[in-house]
């Protein structure tokens, strides 16, 4: 068997996530594995390395398959892509050593979250950003912000009971804004850790923007981190301005391991 490496784009707009699920074919892992049995004529996992939520996109979802032998990886993923959906694409297929898995050989990732902060929503980029009109203090998330950073029980920032551990690491959070008048007001924060639990971005970032707007300061937020609960944290930000941007492995350009 060879193990190829997958990297994955997606507008998860219309989809229900990542995961296949039994009663909805509008799952991403669903509609890759159901074309490549159309085109392989036998079933083929597709392990990616995180399950996306639903309306969640991806600029570079990592996942991996196993084929019976060496195939020509341009010529392959070319017909793969004509089966798909436009709003699915294969963006590199590489062949790596056997024993290599999306999930379990990934050791950080870097989420995206977009807000529009606009008095109107933008027309073009409604469908990948989350409408926010106020003027929240930017200074106050980027305290809050850094109290985030570490190695730390984030129990209070996922809507999911029952997971082995809570324990994660974030190793940086960036803010990025732009404006330009009235035409362009949107801020984007950038998420790098060495995993993230289910809702946990958005979490994150509705605790943000609730400092940014003065309903709770950033030593409140530093407060929740070890022992805090989930309904002490903010609200959760909608799903459609969150985007996987990168999954990093093994001595990876970009990757942080020193926190």
């Amino acid at each position: 068997m060879r193990t190829y490496k997958l990297t994955i784009a997606y507008d998860g707009s219309r989809y229900r996530g990542w995961q296949r699920q039994p009663d909805t074919e509008l799952t991403i892992q669903g509609i890759l594995e159901h074309t490549l049995l159309e085109q392989q004529g036998y079933g083929i996992e597709v392990n990616g390395s995180g399950r996306t939520d639903g309306g969640v996109h991806a600029e570079a979802q990592t996942a991996s398959i196993q084929l019976p032998g060496k195939v020509q990886e341009a010529e392959f993923c070319r017909e793969w892509n004509q089966r798909l959906p436009e709003d699915i694409r294969i963006q590199d297929m590489e062949l790596v050593k056997n024993g290599f898995h999306a999930r379990y050989s990934a050791k950080g990732k870097r989420y995206e979250y977009r807000i529009d902060l606009r008095e109107k929503a933008d027309v073009f980029t409604r469908k990948y950003t989350y409408h926010f009109p106020e003027k929240p203090d930017q200074n106050a998330m980027r305290r809050a912000a850094d109290f985030l950073i570490g190695k730390h029980n984030f129990a209070a920032f996922t809507d999911r009971n029952g997971e082995q551990s809570t324990v994660r690491t974030i190793y940086d959070i960036q803010m990025q804004y732009r404006a330009d008048g009235e035409r362009e007001k949107k801020l984007s924060i950038l998420y790098d850790g060495n995993g993230f639990m289910y809702h946990m971005v958005r979490i994150l970032t509705g605790t943000l923007l609730e400092v940014g707007i003065g309903k709770r300061t950033p030593e409140e937020t530093a407060a929740l981190l070890d022992h805090g609960e989930r309904w002490q944290a903010g609200f959760l930000a909608p799903a459609c301005g969150l985007t996987l941007k990168e999954v990093y492995y093994e001595n990876q350009d970009g990757f942080r391991k020193d926190v």
